[in-house]
């Protein structure tokens, strides 16, 4: 296994559109591997192909509170969603900021797993926004494009400059999506 390189925003990469999996085969199945021990080093409880520089449509999560329970969603697509909850989220890709994003509360989403076997899940809570959240991703849009045009804008301008002067931060303490 390997640590991958998590892109930064504004970095143009993250906002590639993935590309499904057509075969989950020992190549996919090592992207996984790579990606949890990524999201678990960098305290995240979801990452996505994309933020990785991996245009592939695959996501790994685990929103446990021990760490051990981790979900892989091949090819992830959400196909019933019901009420809205607001959460305030985080971002491996934006790190250091967090603010509300409204959801769906609760998700059912169809995939593939890590075996290659297709199967359907209802989501809700926290987990629901992860998954929302990590799918966005696999379509090329961040959380930050739920924000104000000014948020976003200052965001943009603060982490280019923190960036350029090496400043990003290490780790979050508390995990983040």
């Amino acid at each position: 296994m390997a640590l991958l390189n998590i892109l930064h925003y504004p970095d143009d990469r993250l906002r590639n559109v993935a590309r499904p999996v057509d075969q989950v085969d020992a190549e996919v199945r090592r992207l996984v591997d790579d990606m949890l021990e990524t999201m678990y080093d960098a305290n995240g409880i979801g990452l996505a192909a994309i933020q990785v520089d991996v245009p592939r449509r695959v996501v790994v999560i685990d929103v446990s509170e021990e760490r051990d329970d981790p979900k892989v969603f091949i090819n992830p697509e959400i196909v019933a969603r019901d009420g809205v909850e607001r959460m305030q989220e985080g971002c491996l890709s934006v790190p250091g900021y967090y603010d509300w994003v409204e959801r769906a509360e609760q998700i059912r989403v169809r995939a593939v797993d890590r075996d290659g076997k297709a199967f359907e899940t209802d989501a809700e809570g926290l987990l629901a926004v992860c998954v929302q959240h990590e799918i966005d991703h696999l379509d090329g849009k961040l959380f930050v494009d739920y924000l104000s045009e000014l948020k976003r804008k200052r965001l943009r301008k603060k982490l280019v400059k923190a960036e350029r002067q090496g400043q990003l931060p290490e780790r979050p303490a508390t995990p983040v999506i």
